[in-house]
């Protein structure tokens, strides 16, 4: 009896221990918001893995037995310090609620403790929460931010790109960041299968080969007196990011319907309006100040950035 009793008051202390453990296991996380999913698949390995590139501000998607699907994404703005490394997708909010950090709130003291669900909520529809702290991949209300450096420290994605990636990547799932380019699976070859009967194979087609990006120069050249401009006409790689973005603006004109023509090219003329004011806030260079080599240098690589954007948005059109 009175070994059972000593066995018995060991025994209490360590499951107490247990539960009080389990209850505060930093590993576990929490649903906060309506819409939540926080389960996992311990034991099973996933299917799926993400790796963010920071070069080229692009999500991939791996999964088994598919090619790799990739999304532009916004990263943290120069001077925002963006995580490197290993983490997986802690939680699922749908509609999430933005609760600015305490960091935000010290640098903007009229951001509110929370944003609800909405147009002005920067989140967007969807979050995947990381293991990182206020880090995550999510929607956003600024569409024109994707694809830039421009966040917090969290990746934004496109409305429709999120709402993808929501819908069928799971709680738990591997969260690689890189700052190179990502090494992504080469396609698998195809199986030769013998043929059933002797008759001589049927030769395939010759691949086809995508024409050259066609590089149209900007018209204003000749008389352009801004420092930016004069610098997109004068340095050649520039020249040619801002050729190719206004020559597929061209291919794309050509293959609309003639009543749809001209309101495509006011849009497109708008668009390159919001350019110019993007690329001058940004860019900025005072008159006479471009001869400096070290402004010379900081703003053409503020304009290759912006003129790769653009570019890769004329992809996409």
């Amino acid at each position: 009896m009175q070994r059972t009793a000593t066995f018995l008051w060991h025994l209490v202390p360590t499951a107490t221990l247990a539960i009080a453990l389990a209850l505060v296991s930093p590993g576990v996380p929490r649903a906060q918001d309506a819409g939540t999913t926080s389960e996992t698949t311990a034991g099973v390995a996933p299917p799926r893995r993400i790796v963010i590139s920071l070069t080229e501000r692009r999500l991939h998607l791996l999964e088994e037995g598919r090619p790799p699907r990739s999304f532009p994404v916004a990263i943290g703005r120069p001077g925002v310090a963006i995580p490197l490394g290993d983490s997986r997708v802690l939680r699922k909010r749908r509609n999430p609620i933005w609760h600015p950090t305490a960091n935000q709130r010290r640098e903007n003291p009229a951001l509110p403790v929370a944003v609800p669900p909405g147009p002005s909520n920067p989140l967007g529809k969807f979050a995947l929460d990381l293991g990182w702290t206020a880090i995550a991949i999510h929607g956003t209300n600024e569409p024109d931010s994707v694809g830039r450096r421009a966040s917090g420290g969290c990746f934004r994605m496109l409305p429709a790109d999120i709402a993808v990636l929501f819908e069928i990547v799971p709680v738990g799932t591997p969260v690689r960041v890189v700052s190179g380019s990502a090494v992504l699976p080469s396609p698998q070859p195809a199986v030769a299968v013998a043929a059933a009967t002797s008759s001589p194979p049927i030769p395939a087609p010759p691949p086809k080969v995508a024409p050259p990006l066609p590089i149209l120069p900007d018209p204003r050249c000749a008389t352009a007196g801004a420092p930016l401009r004069r610098m997109i006409c004068t340095v050649p790689d520039l020249a040619a990011l801002d050729g190719r973005a206004r020559g597929l603006h061209q291919r794309h004109l050509a293959a609309l319907p003639a009543e749809r023509r001209d309101a495509a090219a006011y849009a497109l003329l708008q668009e390159e309006r919001r350019f110019d004011d993007r690329i001058t806030a940004r860019c900025w260079v005072r008159r006479g100040m471009e001869e400096d080599p070290a402004v010379a240098a900081a703003a053409e690589a503020c304009l290759r950035d912006a003129l790769s954007v653009r570019l890769e948005e004329a992809k996409r059109r």
